[in-house]
């Protein structure tokens, strides 16, 4: 395993220096949290398919493929779906608000203070993400080294707080580009056609499993439609997804940049379902569907292609962890804490000091990143913790959201009383039902939508002064550009 620890141990020395790097960029706001938004396509694309394709969708999605056959592919592929219906649908007026968190959004659009309880909510979600994303190092180290889960999660978790601390969105971005390459190498045209030829083909693969193995929904319809709700809608409306469209340069690059990395997700997507499927030929009893990954890398792959494997498992992780950490510190200082300080100013604002607010963003981050590693280290079940994060998301904030993008009609009022009675009903559900019941994201969205239209009918409309500073700025006219943000493009 030399060979193989050698190319794991320069991955991530490699991160941290690119954290390094990047902390030489990062000299204000708009540069730390959102990278100048001046991404060009290429960083874009590579960036947000590696955020959105995270230890989930690499090891979680192999293990759904050994479980289910190549109707396994569904769960990643609905985040594929969701991050395309964001990019050709809303991306480009996303991008054009100049914003840099979802609940500044929320207040622009609405003219009140629907961010504050919005903050919180969003805040949960982003934290919970990181944390699950975090817990997922002792799976990969537990194979590297063979290291106590603790230890693997303070280590993993250490070198992706180090360097999101050190260059914040700029750190991120450049390490997101390694690891999207690393994972595309690794996974895609390395272990996908090895795993392949392992089993024996596709024709020997068909004749040693069931049939099912092979259908396309042979998951379940109800699991799709799940899938469909949570990560579709959850693609539209979380915070480290749409940090990210704050990076691009234009409205051109979110929309076509997006879709590139959302048909990426995909081919991704089927990729995973295909490996799975390999797996359970070659190893039709392991004691664990999410331990498929892991055995194949370890068992059936060559030295030194092993040790390029398991990197691009650990970038899948990274990718997810970082992005999900920038954005809970963004919520945490901009959402939340500065409001409760009093201190609230607009994005651009003269006398806005763009030093201390690297360095009040970079505390945030290592204060969040701390969080998130204790909480990993004594946190057990990460499905539940997900599902619940992923619930309060959507079941709280998509009709807000999408109703402000879509209906002029909705007000401050109506939306509080969507995240309000949506939120508290999915957390009533989740109870009643169970944490990983189907139910609880079903009603939520009902009684969020239902709570949204009703109290928004039954206020007084939105101020029309409000709304046409809202139009403005969906039109990329009315938004003040970042005081610091340097002239040029990244491509």
């Amino acid at each position: 395993m030399a060979v193989d620890y050698t190319v794991i141990v320069l991955y991530l020395a490699g991160m941290l220096a690119m954290g390094w790097w990047g902390m030489r960029r990062a000299k204000s706001k708009s540069e730390f949290l959102v990278a100048g938004r001046r991404l060009g396509p290429m960083m874009y694309s590579g960036t947000m398919a590696a955020i959105v394709l995270g230890g989930a969708s690499t090891i979680g999605g192999v293990g759904l493929g050994y479980q289910y056959g190549l109707s396994g592919a569904w769960m990643v592929f609905t985040i594929g779906l969701g991050l395309l219906a964001l990019s050709v649908f809303f991306s480009a007026r996303i991008a054009r608000l100049k914003v840099y968190t979802v609940s500044e959004m929320l207040d622009l659009r609405y003219g009140g203070r629907a961010g504050v309880i919005s903050g919180v909510v969003m805040w949960a979600y982003t934290l919970m993400l990181a944390v699950t994303s975090t817990i997922a190092y002792a799976t990969i180290f537990d194979v590297l080294f063979d290291m106590p889960r603790t230890l693997a999660i303070i280590l993993g978790g250490a070198i992706v707080v180090a360097y999101s601390t050190l260059g914040g969105m700029w750190s991120i971005t450049l390490t997101d580009m390694v690891q999207f390459v690393v994972k595309t190498i690794g996974v895609l045209l390395l272990l996908l056609p090895i795993a392949v030829i392992k089993a024996g083909g596709f024709s020997e693969m068909k004749a040693k499993l069931p049939t099912t193995y092979f259908d396309p929904l042979g998951i379940g319809g109800e699991t799709i439609f799940t899938y469909v709700l949570i990560y579709t809608f959850g693609m539209l409306i979380g915070q480290d997804i749409w940090q990210r469209v704050f990076t691009a340069r234009s409205d051109k690059v979110a929309r076509i940049g997006g879709t590139v990395a959302g048909t990426y997700c995909l081919l991704y997507a089927i990729a995973g379902a295909v490996i799975g499927t390999a797996a359970k030929v070659m190893y039709p009893k392991l004691p664990s569907a999410d331990s498929a990954f892991a055995t194949i890398v370890k068992d059936e792959l060559p030295i030194g292609v092993r040790g390029l494997v398991l990197a691009a498992a650990l970038a899948a992780v990274m990718s997810t962890s970082s992005g999900a950490l920038i954005a809970c510190a963004t919520v945490a200082n901009n959402d939340i804490w500065s409001r409760l300080r009093g201190v609230i100013k607009p994005s651009g604002a003269s006398g806005d000091e763009p030093h201390d607010e690297v360095k009040g963003n970079r505390l945030f981050i290592l204060i969040m990143g701390v969080a998130t590693i204790c909480i990993a280290i004594a946190l057990n079940n990460v499905v539940e913790a997900l599902t619940v994060a992923y619930n309060l998301l959507v079941g709280g904030l998509l009709v807000p959201i999408l109703g402000g993008l879509l209906w002029k009609r909705g007000t401050v009022a109506g939306a509080l009383a969507a995240v309000i009675v949506g939120g508290l009903g999915v957390i009533g559900l989740m109870a009643g039902y169970g944490i990983l019941a189907n139910e609880p994201v079903y009603y939520g969205l009902v009684l969020s939508l239902a709570a949204y239209v009703i109290v928004s009918l039954a206020t007084k409309p939105t101020d029309a002064a409000v709304l046409a500073t809202w139009r403005e700025r969906l039109a990329g006219r009315g938004a003040e550009a970042d005081a610091d943000e340097p002239v040029g493009a990244t491509q």
